[in-house]
């Protein structure tokens, strides 16, 4: 028999005061909140609650539905078997033959019973049935699934098994006044994040489908720190391209969405590439990971070597039906603000490096074969003293056909563990012979260097994404000075050809960094780095110098630069507040006045910042700590370290989605969902 207590949610707070007219006064039991309602109305206890306690408030929910289910009244039938132990508890449902209806002894019988008909549907405003509605929202947005799938008889058979008392929400609802709501939701939330960030940077991703040129997405990130020094991102805008889009479109688009989001004037640079993405990734020829994958993609690997002749023939504009005409590219529609991803600069290093030596391909499906093999004969015991536990067989790891780097990690120990390999499976055709051995060892030792880079750019991609997971590009310098230096001393016996290549292409794309003042100056005020990595640490501190001078000017006016960027990026940049409370003559007479000599110039600022040793401090970690003694210095770092180095949330999104599916293929309202899931942590925690 259960209790009869009432359940309230009033459990969960202190009334402290009770005045006429029902009004309350209470204090939460868990954070100590003042809250003041009235005993009949409820709902500022539920949304206190359920934003601030969501933990306390299912709990809540789950009473509440247990007292609706019939414990109240305590007409509850216990089966019992094994001398008496409760096995299931239902409620008698009035009018079923025997009590209850269907098989009494197990529990799709218990379901049956309640699902008989005679259980109460929710109210639609009911807490527990805007969760469920809520939670299949987020489950759409998160796996990116078309809304038609609420529609389908086994998903609705499994919320009738799960919760009978659930009215499903119609396809056209979720998709119609769900999702939009939450959208609307999120544009608020972003707006009044970026309405108090002090700097910010944008970026400009462009993905379509090489099938057809005029299907595709652009969408534009914002990048922004908080009055606390905590880097955010945040999807302003994911937008579907049309028929008749062109570079021209796309910038007004982009214009249009700054000043939405009021970042018109505030945005230090914008990261973009010259020319549109491909829902492709670079990986490495005839090296298919995922056996199931292998005849569908088979004829791929072909189309994967020869991509880089297929880029060279498209025009820099996104054609406009037949019209051939080329127009204005994004480069120079942003101007001097726009800097390169150097992410995406690296995977184009690699894809030119690969390209260069077609001979891989062979090899490289041999050694496909040769996995495809050992991970369906060796046991999976086995198996997992080689790839040990990270998910890297057969089988686990999805994005290992459009990532060169996972690729190459499998490669790795594949060829580390060979032998053993070969003794666990048995000899047979598709042994790796030594030249193929020594070819493919020799290509992930040249490798190695850019998977580093790539893993430190990128970090854990096999894990949910991480909006907010940002890298200063006060990494690109040290990266390429690596890279040149490892291809410098490396010699190819195997492969002179990949060498030679990737030489070429580190030269052409990631070289001309060493030379930029804005890489040097955000590099120099990393302090892990400072100017250890000079080879002529006097002219680059006079570079430092002249950018710092460039950039500290601003605080009172427009960047010195603006004349080459674009009207909605040139805005002044606001000063910092002053404390209104002016120091009374008499009163404060025994306190010393603060010294004018203590003020520094920029060139001080820089030589003792430079005399500290180096640490391996988080970079923005430092500088909020550093504000107070280097007051110029954090002023230039605020916004230089806005500026990502590695691709954008929405760009791995693209990528993910368009290696799953052709994009014309994809759900009608994908810009939707894309947009909710990137800011998924801005709406829902």
């Amino acid at each position: 028999m259960a209790s009869a207590t009432k359940v309230s949610i009033l459990d969960y707070f202190t009334i402290v005061f009770e005045g006429e007219n029902g009004k309350i006064e209470t204090n939460c039991k868990s954070c100590g909140t003042r809250i003041q309602a009235k005993r009949s109305v409820t709902s500022n206890f539920v949304t206190h609650l359920k934003r601030k306690h969501p933990s306390m408030y299912d709990e809540f929910v789950k009473r509440k539905d247990m007292k609706r289910e019939g414990y109240s009244s305590g007409s509850m039938h216990n089966f019992t078997s094994n001398g008496g132990d409760v096995r299931y508890t239902v409620p008698i449902i009035a009018g079923a033959a025997g009590g209850v209806a269907g098989s009494v002894w197990s529990p799709a019988g218990v379901v049956g019973a309640r699902s008989g008909g005679r259980v109460a549907k929710f109210d639609k405003h009911d807490p527990r049935q805007v969760l469920i509605s809520e939670a299949i929202a987020k489950m759409i947005v998160r796996d990116l699934q078309p809304v038609s799938m609420v529609e389908k008889e086994g998903f609705r058979a499994l919320l009738q098994l799960l919760e009978p008392r659930y009215t499903p929400d119609s396809q056209h609802h979720i998709q119609s006044q769900l999702l939009p709501a939450y959208a609307y939701q999120a544009q608020l939330a972003t707006r009044q994040a970026l309405a108090s960030a002090h700097t910010l940077s944008l970026s400009l991703d462009i993905c379509r489908d090489k099938a057809q040129s005029s299907s595709g997405y652009f969408g534009v990130t914002c990048h922004f720190l908080t009055c606390d020094w905590q880097i955010r991102s945040a999807l302003l805008a994911c937008l579907p391209l049309t028929d008749a889009c062109s570079y021209r479109q796309i910038l007004s688009d982009f214009e249009e969405v700054c000043f939405s989001h009021n970042v018109a004037g505030r945005a230090f640079r914008v990261v973009s590439d010259p020319s549109p993405l491909s829902v492709k990734s670079c990986c490495l020829p005839g090296f298919l990971i995922l056996p199931q994958q292998e005849n569908k993609l088979r004829g791929e690997v072909e189309e994967i070597d020869n991509c880089h002749n297929r880029e060279e023939s498209i025009p820099d504009s996104i054609p406009n039906g037949h019209n051939g005409e080329y127009e204005e590219s994004l480069e120079q529609g942003l101007g001097a603000c726009r800097v390169d991803c150097f992410a995406r600069s690296l995977e184009k290093c690699v894809k030119e490096g690969l390209r260069s030596y077609p001979q891989l391909s062979p090899t490289l499906r041999k050694a496909s074969s040769f996995y495809h093999y050992i991970t369906s004969a060796v046991p999976a015991e086995k198996l997992n003293q080689v790839f040990d536990t990270t998910g890297l067989t057969s089988g686990s790891l999805p994005s290992a056909l459009k990532d060169w780097a996972v690729q190459l990690k499998v490669l790795r120990r594949l060829l580390d563990s060979v032998d053993f390999l070969e003794e666990m499976s048995g000899p047979g055709e598709l042994s790796l012979g030594s030249s193929e051995r020594a070819l493919l060892r020799e290509l992930t030792d040249v490798l190695e260097p850019f998977t580093e880079a790539w893993d430190m750019v990128h970090g854990d991609r096999q894990s949910d994404l991480l909006p907010d997971r940002h890298v200063p590009i006060s990494l690109a310098m040290p990266c390429v000075l690596g890279l040149r230096k490892h291809l410098s001393e490396t010699t190819a016996v195997h492969c002179p050809t990949l060498l030679a290549g990737l030489s070429q292409a580190v030269d052409c794309l990631l070289a001309p960094l060493l030379h930029d003042a804005l890489y040097i100056t955000a590099t120099t005020l990393d302090p892990q780095f400072k100017l250890t990595w000079s080879n002529n640490p006097d002219w680059h501190k006079q570079v430092v110098l002249g950018e710092l001078t460039k950039h500290s000017t601003t605080s009172n006016g427009a960047d010195p630069s603006t004349d080459l960027q674009p009207e909605y990026l040139s805005a002044p940049t606001p000063a910092p507040p002053v404390s209104p409370l002016s120091r009374p003559c008499k009163l404060f007479s025994f306190i010393k006045q603060r010294p004018m000599t203590q003020t520094k110039s920029l060139e001080q600022e820089l030589a003792v910042y430079l005399r500290e040793e180096p640490t391996d401090e988080e970079v923005l970690h430092y500088w909020r700590r550093k504000a107070i003694d280097f007051p110029q210095l954090a002023h230039v770092a605020k916004r230089l370290f806005t500026i990502p180095a590695c691709g954008t949330v929405v760009q791995r999104i693209f990528t993910t989605a368009g290696c799953c599916h052709r994009i014309c293929d994809l759900p009608k309202n994908l810009e939707t969902l894309i947009y909710l899931k990137v800011n998924y942590r801005l709406l829902w925690t």
